[in-house]
């Protein structure tokens, strides 16, 4: 997850040169998307793994909006970090993303373990909350 994140950073301002050069935000998550698509393409064929067809067809609607999810970061990401800065830009993402991860997990969604928001986990997001100011600010 560590190199993901590292990977997520520096999609941010590779994303947001591509947007300049096809003159949209959009069209760069496009771009972005299809090479994606076949990057996927070649690991899929390199792994084998065939699906569970029937599981598929049982997945509620929402299961299929992770694609959904990350062009709309693509999109963001391309667009803000020109404006406010990678980091800004990123250090935005996490804050966003650790309030839901904390709020999805005192609810257990989406099917996953429960787990409580506790007075150190509360603590760590103010610290994250903290931590954006300070970036955006310095």
């Amino acid at each position: 997850m560590l190199l993901a994140g590292v990977f997520a950073a520096t999609q941010t301002p590779t994303n947001a040169m591509l947007s300049t050069a096809v003159r949209s935000p959009v069209n760069a998550a496009f771009v972005s998307f299809a090479v994606g698509t076949l990057v996927l393409a070649a690991a899929v064929a390199l792994v084998r793994v065939k699906p569970d067809w029937g599981a598929v067809r049982a997945l509620p609607l929402y299961a299929w909006l992770g694609g959904a999810y990350g062009a709309f970061f693509v999109v963001a990401a391309a667009y803000s970090a020109p404006r406010i800065g990678v980091a800004a830009t990123v250090t935005l993402l996490v804050a966003g993303q650790l309030v839901a991860a904390a709020a999805l997990d005192q609810l257990g969604a989406f099917g996953m373990e429960r787990r409580d928001l506790t007075p150190a986990r509360l603590l760590g997001l103010a610290l994250v909350a903290a931590g954006v100011v300070l970036v955006r600010r310095g």
